[in-house]
């Protein structure tokens, strides 16, 4: 209720009806109450600061004199829709007018470690490179529309306001099994796949659940920067693994792991394509030292360059192969919407550890998304992202290739970025902030590079990914050659 944000203090000297007017004062001018939204009303008020009713009033019509407020017929009062705005009033407390020494009482840092920095305002700078944001021009958004007003209906109203406890939506889960996986190769129940916020949040409960203290485990390096600090907070035993051309190395220093983390399809975030034989050496090296594999294949709707290979997942004869897939990067990062494909107590377990800390994912988010699946809008929106990727990729590596960068990585099998490596003296940190003042903006190698406590050596700081996902065709030249500019300034 509104009548919370007010009390008065009846021993600062000053009257009851100039209190009710300050406070009112300073809550419209802080835009705690905004232009056409109703106050409470002058019965409620005075209930509320335990005044009378007609001291309320005064105060009202003298804001309503004002201009703050403006009184309607029948309706009561709102604030007035050309009411001041401004920063006198209200502020904000400051984290550190706590006398709390939070710092001792948390027992675990979870806001340090290196991350990929997305700013949210990306699509203010004119020639954004940034991976994995959803390029409004490629969306239909009147199918989704319609989706989700499908998802609305009466015929629809229990499955989608319905509490699941730990269950899934079943139409949502049926086009995985039945449309999405066999796409891969695998197949599955239903009672072997759980839906999840995201592939981030698959890999989460897996490492929960697999990975903790004492755990061996190997990753990639460069890898995804969030599922390496989650295993380092775990306390897992994490070795990394340098990727060459063809992604992960397999060979004897997989000998001591429990659990190995892989991209193999489009490893994150070279691009590098593990080749088949490759892929059946390492499930030879899953049964010969007794490792669990999790196929991290967030991003293999975007293949256009080539047929993709088999999903490990599909060519695993013993159930080592846990499998994650993600509709985020072909529909839209704001949607969260991922699976997880396991054996039957993985996934008991993983249902579990979810409904502990989400229970289950928004029914109209998972109603909408089945409807737009089964519709065949995905398939569609896949098909003219690919178009369209395919178009910029041709653009890009032509400019790249213009300019001289030469250590640019092509994506093998597709995708929506390039993988860079400018001359060895450049801090592409360094070089992404002054970018950014020229309205272009690039990510940074740096992040997904395992610290040298880890992986045992320096990691290079002259790696970026350009995506080409968010920015146009016509743009990707001219942006190319301000980040080539850039470049040779910081080389003089």
């Amino acid at each position: 209720m509104k009548e919370a944000l007010f009390h008065l203090n009846p021993l600062d000297g000053v009257g009851l009806q100039a209190q009710v007017r300050e406070m009112l004062v300073s809550a419209i001018l802080s835009r705690r109450l905004m232009p056409g939204e109703a106050v409470p009303s002058t019965r409620g008020m005075a209930a509320q600061l335990g005044v009378s009713r007609n001291t309320v009033t005064l105060a009202y019509q003298a804001l309503v004199a004002d201009g703050y407020l403006e009184g309607r017929d029948r309706s009561g009062y709102f604030v007035g829709m050309q009411a001041p705005a401004g920063t006198t009033g209200h502020i904000d407390p400051s984290e550190d007018d706590s006398v709390v020494d939070w710092g001792s009482r948390i027992g675990m840092s979870y806001a340090d470690g290196l991350r990929v920095e997305k700013p949210l305002n990306w699509r203010e700078y004119k020639f954004p490179f940034v991976y994995g944001q959803a390029d409004p021009s490629l969306f239909i958004h009147s199918d989704w529309r319609d989706c989700a007003r499908q998802a609305l209906g009466l015929r629809n109203f229990e499955a989608m306001a319905g509490d699941k406890g730990a269950a899934d939506d079943p139409l949502l889960v049926d086009y995985i099994r039945a449309r999405s996986l066999p796409r891969r190769g695998v197949m599955a129940r239903s009672e072997q796949i759980l839906v999840t916020l995201g592939a981030q949040n698959a890999l989460f409960l897996i490492a929960q659940m697999l990975c903790t203290r004492g755990a061996k485990v190997v990753i990639e390096d460069p890898n995804y920067p969030d599922l390496r600090e989650t295993l380092l907070r775990l306390g897992a035993d994490v070795t990394t693994l340098a990727v060459d051309d063809h992604g992960m190395p397999v060979d004897d220093r997989l000998a001591d792991a429990d659990v190995v983390f892989v991209t193999p399809s489009h490893h994150a975030p070279t691009t590098a394509t593990m080749p088949l034989a490759r892929r059946r050496a390492l499930l030879e090296a899953a049964e010969k030292y007794d490792f669990v594999i999790v196929e991290d294949d967030y991003d293999f709707e975007m293949g256009f360059l080539q047929r993709p290979a088999p999903a490990l997942k599909s060519l695993d004869p013993s159930g080592r192969v846990i499998y994650v897939g993600s509709f985020s990067k072909s529909l839209f990062p704001g949607l969260r919407l991922g699976y997880l494909v396991a054996p039957d107590p993985v996934i008991r377990e993983a249902r579990g550890l979810r409904s502990l800390v989400l229970r289950h994912l928004p029914g109209h988010t998972q109603r909408t998304a089945a409807y737009f699946l089964a519709l065949g809008h995905h398939d569609a929106l896949i098909r003219r992202l690919r178009s369209a990727f395919s178009e910029r990729r041709i653009a890009m590596q032509a400019a790249l290739e213009r300019v001289g960068l030469s250590g640019a990585r092509a994506p093998q099998f597709g995708g929506a970025s390039f993988w860079i490596a400018a001359p060895e003296n450049i801090d592409t940190a360094i070089l992404g902030s002054r970018l950014r003042e020229l309205g272009v903006l690039i990510e940074p190698g740096a992040p997904f590079f395992a610290p040298e406590s880890l992986s045992g050596q320096r990691p290079p700081k002259n790696y970026m990914r350009l995506a080409y996902s968010s920015i146009p065709s016509e743009k990707i030249s001219d942006g190319v050659d301000i980040i080539a500019s850039a470049i040779a300034n910081m080389k003089r």
